[in-house]
């Protein structure tokens, strides 16, 4: 936990989840502390106000008193923006958690938008701001200065109206953009490539990993999926559900479930099954979650997971590790974890320590696919 310094107090934030991540990285940054610092005051605000990419509360908690609503394409945002409102005793009614793919309310007086790592998430989100917005509705975005590229000014011009940024302060800058009346343009559709091999065209909503082409790691991992799986095989960071798709077939009496902490994520594998496997909905289950929290102890025959190795800009392998720790408690005996992942991470050694056993199923240059079985029942 470390305190901020905002123009109207201070408050006591975490990274999400509290002590996983390295301590030396905080819930804020310059972005957040701009934005606070160019707000307008409430009485010039006639509408609601919108929050976009609040990646742990920080801009959240600050404007509480202005009932903002918050949109995330990112369900750990959410938990971290309620973990943080609670740490400072502020009332998690006066905040509205909103989904990217969820209907915005109408003629908001204050936009607040952080640049998401993802072009075409902002320009999803800028889209959908623009079917609600109007000449009153002040709009204010903020990133780093190494994220703000004339591609990124170009959608706020082209989309919104007429846009400028601000110099730059601690690596951060300002980006307005007005509110011009002009023909709507028409939002772009799910991306949409067909999967080598197969029959099947894959979609991917905006924020979802390696939106245009099947990822090298999971098309290194298809030919190490688990077969003639009864039971319940997962798919744990599902992304775009190619890999429980591919699993399907392989697995005809299982049931398959798909889990991420991206509403997008989840999104894109309902619409890939309903699109290429539309007879095998009835076994196949769609969750946001944050890992598999909730789900009973040794219910699972078998995990398979890509982990990322980020959370937002920082590198790091804690969500990872959460990953591992939520499947060994998940599985049933005798079932069984795999990964696919880059070789420089350490995760043969987490495996072995944490499962008891770790093996090498395959391996590349870049890439190894690991497998796990769990050998006792949770106590």
């Amino acid at each position: 936990m470390r305190l901020f310094d905002h123009p109207a107090g201070a408050l006591r934030l975490d990274r999400y989840p509290p002590g996983a991540a390295n301590d030396a990285l905080q819930a804020w940054d310059a972005a957040d502390e701009y934005l606070l610092q160019a707000c307008p005051p409430p009485q010039a605000i006639t509408g609601p106000t919108l929050i976009f990419n609040d990646a742990f509360g920080a801009l959240a908690c600050a404007l509480h008193a202005r009932a903002p609503y918050c949109i995330s394409d990112s369900y750990l945002s959410q938990l971290a923006t309620r973990h943080n409102l609670a740490q400072n005793a502020l009332a998690a009614e006066s905040i509205t958690l909103l989904d990217s793919l969820a209907p915005m309310p109408p003629a908001p007086g204050l936009v607040l938008i952080k640049i998401p790592k993802t072009l075409a998430l902002l320009e999803q989100q800028l889209h959908a701001l623009r079917q609600v917005m109007g000449p009153d509705t002040t709009l204010l975005a903020a990133g780093k200065v190494r994220d703000i590229h004339r591609s990124t000014l170009a959608l706020f011009s082209d989309i919104i109206g007429p846009t400028r940024t601000s110099l730059a302060q601690k690596k951060a800058r300002l980006i307005y953009s007005a509110w011009a009346e002009k023909a709507p343009l028409s939002p772009p559709p799910p991306a949409m490539w067909p999967l080598e091999g197969t029959p099947y065209r894959i979609y991917n909503h905006a924020n979802v990993f390696s939106r245009t082409s099947l990822d090298i790691g999971a098309r290194f991992f298809l030919p190490y999926l688990p077969q003639d799986i009864e039971g319940t095989l997962l798919d744990l960071g599902c992304g775009n559900g190619v890999l429980g798709l591919m699993a399907l077939a392989a697995n005809p009496r299982a049931t398959i479930q798909f889990v991420d902490e991206s509403y997008m994520a989840i999104a894109s594998s309902r619409l890939n099954l309903s699109e290429n496997r539309p007879a095998d909905i009835p076994r196949c289950r769609f969750q946001v979650n944050n890992g598999l929290a909730g789900e009973a102890a040794d219910s699972m025959r078998a995990i398979i997971c890509n982990p990322p190795f980020h959370q937002q800009q920082a590198i790091t392998d804690h969500i990872a590790r959460h990953m591992f720790r939520d499947a060994r408690r998940c599985l049933q005996p005798g079932g069984e974890l795999r990964i696919v992942a880059n070789r420089h991470l350490d995760y043969f050694r987490q495996l072995k320590h944490l499962f008891g056993n770790c093996q090498a199923l395959g391996a590349n240059q870049k890439f190894v696919v690991l497998k796990s079985t769990k050998t006792r029942q949770e106590r």
